[in-house]
């Protein structure tokens, strides 16, 4: 029988990329998103392309009560949770002074709660058979902050702090279960299209951009190898990396350059949706509208995934390069 994989926040985005991801690899995938119709058109999409069994559960991340019931749906149907991953996210475009306290709750349920409920429901599972995976998937913007999304960037601090302080309880329990955070950076998804925005101008990813197969691809490494954590593409290693070095600079940089980076000089419509409270409608898939502009490769994914070759010949490159210098000294 087919290992079982749940993905959350499957409908769209790096959701829908991941379930595709493990799908191809021959799980059989439980989709947990709020769109019933935008869920049932992926379960038909995967069981067609890949022959495997699918269950789609409309499912709000935020209630915590539905998150339980539909991962007990999934064990029943489909059999056992092997990995559990928890995507679902929702940000809101505007600086602090235009946010509202519904909206900060609301999209901290989503992300950061959502998290903690799906990690709750498959962790309570695990334990008792002493097995599996639970992949948290953070950002960089869980490091280094940015303005115009202090919704969304307080929650994947959160998300952070959880799972770190969940990593050593299932350390000191002796538990043979697997708690991973891949951290991924600008992705072309259609949250950039949906999310709701107070700005009046279209929002768009800072590049460089990364398409949802990549991430996907991180995702299911993460979630069948040993890591602690997984850092995709150079900017998040330079966001975690810089933050640690220079803050204050970042913040000043930041402040001039934050605001013109996530926003295009197009105007927003009217009428442009928001899903923040309510599932948007429509045929939304993994991608945005970004793919011209997106990369479908990581280098630091590569060095990750080969990282004792990787470091193995960084080494002899240093002793290699450290013996030609003394050679060279010998010689004058």
């Amino acid at each position: 029988m087919a290992k079982v994989v749940v993905v959350t926040g499957a409908g769209a985005g790096v959701g829908r990329a991941t379930v595709e991801e493990f799908a191809r690899r021959g799980y059989d995938v439980a989709l947990l998103s709020r769109d019933e119709t935008r869920i049932n058109r992926a379960v038909a999409d995967l069981q067609g392309a890949y022959g495997v069994r699918a269950l789609g559960i409309p499912t709000d991340m935020a209630d915590a009560e539905a998150v339980e019931t539909a991962a007990s749906r999934i064990e029943l149907e489909l059999g056992p949770i092997e990995v559990w991953v928890n995507v679902a996210m929702a940000t809101v475009f505007a600086p602090v002074s235009k946010l509202t306290a519904q909206e900060f709750e609301r999209g901290t349920k989503v992300t950061y709660l959502g998290q903690v409920h799906g990690t709750m429901a498959a962790l309570s599972r695990m334990r008792i058979r002493n097995r599996g995976t639970i992949v948290n998937v953070g950002s960089a913007l869980g490091y280094r902050s940015v303005p115009l999304q202090s919704i969304y960037c307080g929650a994947k601090f959160a998300v952070r702090g959880f799972t770190d302080a969940l990593r050593s309880e299932i350390i000191h329990d002796g538990l043979n279960v697997h708690l991973t955070m891949v951290d991924l950076p600008a992705v072309n998804t259609p949250q950039f299209d949906w999310a709701l925005n107070k700005m009046g101008k279209k929002a768009q990813p800072v590049a460089p951009i990364y398409e949802p197969e990549v991430a996907a691809r991180a995702i299911f490494f993460g979630a069948t190898h040993r890591r602690r954590e997984v850092w995709v593409g150079f900017p998040t290693v330079k966001a975690i990396l810089a933050n640690r070095v220079a803050p204050g600079l970042i913040d000043r940089y930041l402040a001039k350059a934050g605001y013109k980076g996530q926003l295009t000089d197009e105007p927003l419509e009217s009428d442009s949706p928001g899903n923040l409270f309510e599932p948007v409608p429509g045929d939304y898939g993994a991608h945005g509208r970004f793919d011209g502009r997106s990369r479908t490769a990581s280098w630091e994914m590569f060095t990750n995934r080969h990282r004792n070759a990787f470091w193995t010949l960084t080494a002899i490159a240093v002793v290699t390069g450290v013996g030609l210098l003394r050679g060279r000294k010998r010689s004058k």
